[in-house]
């Protein structure tokens, strides 16, 4: 792939739509490009994550282990982002990557994410804005489960007060 076509997969990347094309170019060519061929794994489950790998062709299984091994969940292809959150920080595959077909990404790593966001200083703070974003939208989503859980707690409460005053009356 060239690095034009690289470029333009990565700007179809939220995490990375922000950036300009200069940033992105050099993004694409300090990076690294690997292919993979049909059934080759790309990381497995709970492996340490040291960056983030952007499909730029083919597909790719996310799969999760279970009883019986390994499940798929989802399947991604061209534009994906894979490992979005071990750009900013150290953590694990929260599951594996199988190739589908053959695949090609590049392999963005976190030192040189960080470099890039530290000699652009807009772009963290981008960044940050985009992260508390979406913060916020996880908590809007979970506020009406809290509730409820809230509401389950009660009646389980109000449930237990009536057991034990049916348990002293006995």
């Amino acid at each position: 792939m060239s690095l034009a076509q690289d470029i333009a997969i990565l700007k179809q990347i939220p995490m990375l739509s922000d950036f300009q094309d200069d940033q992105l170019r050099l993004l694409a060519f300090s990076a690294e490009s690997m292919d993979y061929r049909s059934g080759q794994r790309l990381f497995d489950q709970g492996e340490r994550a040291d960056g983030g790998l952007v499909i730029t062709s083919g597909t790719v299984s996310l799969q999760t282990k279970n009883n019986d091994g390994f499940a798929e969940v989802d399947r991604v292809g061209e534009g994906t982002l894979l490992g979005e959150t071990a750009l900013l920080a150290e953590n694990k595959r929260p599951c594996r990557a199988e190739a589908v077909d053959d695949v090609r990404i590049i392999r963005i790593r976190r030192a040189l994410f960080k470099r890039m966001i530290q000699e652009y200083p807009e772009l963290a703070l981008r960044l940050f804005d985009q992260q508390a974003g979406r913060f916020q939208q996880t908590v809007a989503r979970l506020r009406p489960i809290g509730e409820k859980m809230s509401e389950l707690e009660q009646l389980n409460a109000e449930r237990r007060l009536r057991d034990d005053e049916k348990q002293s009356r006995e």
